[in-house]
């Protein structure tokens, strides 16, 4: 069994954030796969469903960000299961939007939520790192995470969140290299081959030449080619 976990403030008004992408990651998941309806339980909301053929719990904290390891911890313990069991998608500055990386273990960079549950279940745990840009200086860091996602930011936003969902399966199975292809696949789809990079459309191969046309009988006598000659 494997925890899937979405990080996210719970309430109405951060549902749009930026923080809360991880939420959204899960929830996308929860309604591609076919997963129970959400229940409240360790100190959260829990769907339970099958992903790689087995079974697994998505869990989305009720704990606001910066306690998210409460959560985590306690039904980690409840199923008796290692950190190595629990993927935790989460938002993240260091990558632009759009962008999506997965990692196990290191630092928690200074994110609040991964700076929880460091300290209750350790950093062995998986990350699925979902970019969302930084606002260019440290000091506006928080009101950009707690502000909502942009009406443009959907044209990447809602490829990355089908892409994850696509590829949820193949995440569960420890499959990173598809799971980032799904996510690509949706995110960048291959271009035509009848376009270039620049977008421009690659004009047809031209047409090859026909035969040479026969050149024209001489019908002159040798003795008008001779006069000819000497004109």
């Amino acid at each position: 069994m494997q925890i899937f976990v979405g990080l996210g403030n719970p309430g109405g008004q951060y549902a749009g954030n930026r923080h809360n992408i991880g939420f959204m990651a899960v929830d996308r998941i929860a309604e591609a796969h076919g997963f129970g309806p959400w229940k409240s339980r360790f100190q959260g909301r829990v769907a339970e469903g099958r992903l790689g053929g087995d079974k697994l719990l998505l869990l989305k904290p009720d704990t606001f960000m910066n306690r998210s390891g409460q959560a985590v911890g306690e039904a980690m313990r409840f199923y008796k299961l290692a950190a190595e069991d629990v993927t935790v998608f989460h938002d993240e500055l260091d990558l632009a939007p759009g962008k999506c990386r997965v990692k196990t273990g290191g630092g928690h960079a200074g994110h609040n939520g991964l700076r929880s549950i460091h300290g209750h279940i350790g950093e062995a745990y998986h990350r699925v790192r979902l970019g969302i840009g930084h606002p260019g200086r440290k000091e506006l860091v928080s009101g950009y995470v707690l502000h909502d996602f942009a009406k443009a930011d959907g044209d990447w936003l809602e490829p990355l969140l089908t892409g994850i969902s696509q590829g949820a399966d193949d995440l569960a199975r420890g499959d990173r290299s598809k799971f980032l292809n799904a996510v690509a696949l949706q995110v960048a789809p291959p271009r035509s081959s009848t376009s270039s990079a620049s977008g421009a459309k690659t004009p047809p191969p031209a047409k090859a030449a026909g035969p040479a046309a026969a050149p024209e009988e001489d019908s002159r006598s040798p003795l008008q080619k001779l006069a000819d000659k000497f004109r």
